[in-house]
């Protein structure tokens, strides 16, 4: 298994570096944590104009037909920011979701307008009892003609500040379903969540009306369609995790080379060279475990286990490896304006994204029959 980046990937890698140094310096970090609206009129134009959002789509919607790894390599180097946005919900996980559930017509109408940045897509998935299961959909779509209302709340929901468009998972009469909600219309708030966390809010849907149009795919075949979507777009978030411990480290032991203390750079003391390599040790872990998982979808094998490890330990990696690092600089790690505490709050509003570790532990046990 090789995994070192071929000619098309260190071109991804050098040019996504170079718009994190220039665009997204830490300041310029500090002041979107600070107003996440900045995010819309500044950023996503740059984002956009490069044509990210295509690069997990085939040519034939508007995308470049990136391999998994190519994207995978992107989205380190934005976790590495950690840059923010809707570049993971709206161009790599709706963008897999609809290509997996939506008609011919509507992938035609939607992923161009997707790829080229025009509209922008969150996942309404979870609720106030959240878990990652289909029994946690508990969301009602009541039927109104050829169409249906929706009614309920969404919770934890990724970039939905950002979104011009909501893909939400509904029950219908026949099983979990998903539709297609302008989140601007009559009936829907969105309110973004407050406290450590980055980019979450609760969508409210009151009597909400959804065309048959509007209904992608086939009625209650949606949750398979999200489990398939998950297996193929949950490295790429972990790649984005992977460049976020490399940031942690790389702060921490350029930190332990400045900071003198008695005498001397703080980086001689045994108890700091320990914290130094626990960050390291979860970084390598996300890494392998991510690239792992990678190759073996790019390659077409079984991925299933290798995917549900990537993600369990990634998610557990990078809130540790943000622990550590806070161990290393002590009082100044907590200072906003020095940037750590950016990793911290994007460690856990991550860590459940698309299902928390202990979800992942399960499904990879009932993977390999360990578990009925």
């Amino acid at each position: 298994m090789d995994l070192s980046l071929d000619e098309t990937q260190q071109q991804i890698q050098d040019s996504t570096r170079d718009f994190v140094r220039g665009a997204c310096s830490r300041d310029t970090l500090v002041k979107l944590d600070k107003d996440p609206a900045g995010i819309s009129s500044n950023l996503w134009p740059q984002i956009a104009e490069m044509g990210w959002m295509g690069m997990a789509l085939p040519e034939e919607y508007g995308g470049t037909g990136n391999s998994l790894t190519d994207v995978a390599v992107l989205f380190e180097e934005l976790g590495y920011g950690p840059v923010p946005g809707p570049h993971f919900s709206s161009g790599v996980l709706c963008a897999r979701l609809l290509l997996e559930s939506a008609s011919d017509a509507q992938k035609k109408k939607l992923l161009p307008l997707i790829a080229s940045g025009e509209r922008v897509f969150a996942l309404a998935a979870t609720e106030s009892n959240y878990g990652w299961s289909a029994d946690y959909v508990r969301m009602k779509a009541a039927k109104d003609g050829t169409g249906y209302k929706l009614s309920g709340t969404k919770a934890f929901v990724h970039d939905a500040m950002y979104a011009t468009d909501l893909l939400v998972l509904v029950r219908t009469d026949d099983g979990i379903s998903l539709v297609r909600v302008d989140a601007r219309s009559s009936g829907v708030k969105i309110r973004a969540l407050q406290g450590f966390v980055q980019s979450l809010a609760e969508v409210s849907f009151d009597k909400v009306a959804v065309s048959a149009d509007d209904v992608i795919g086939k009625t209650g075949a949606a949750w398979d369609a999200l489990h398939r979507t998950v297996l193929q777009t949950a490295p790429i978030l972990c790649a984005y995790k992977v460049g976020g411990c490399r940031s942690v480290f790389d702060m921490s032991l350029q930190y332990t080379k400045d900071r003198q203390q008695f005498g001397q750079a703080i980086g001689k003391f045994q108890r700091v060279q320990d914290h130094v390599i626990h960050i390291v040790n979860y970084m390598d872990a996300a890494r392998w475990t991510t690239y792992e998982a990678l190759y073996k979808l790019d390659s077409k094998q079984d991925a299933a286990s290798s995917v549900h490890m990537a993600k369990s330990v990634s998610s557990e990696s990078y809130m540790r490896a943000t622990d550590f690092g806070h161990e290393v600089h002590a009082g100044i790690g907590v200072s906003r304006e020095y940037g750590l505490t950016l990793h911290t709050k994007m460690s856990r509003s991550l860590y459940a994204c698309l299902g928390a570790p202990k979800d992942h532990r399960r499904m990879m046990e009932k993977v390999l029959g360990l578990v009925s």
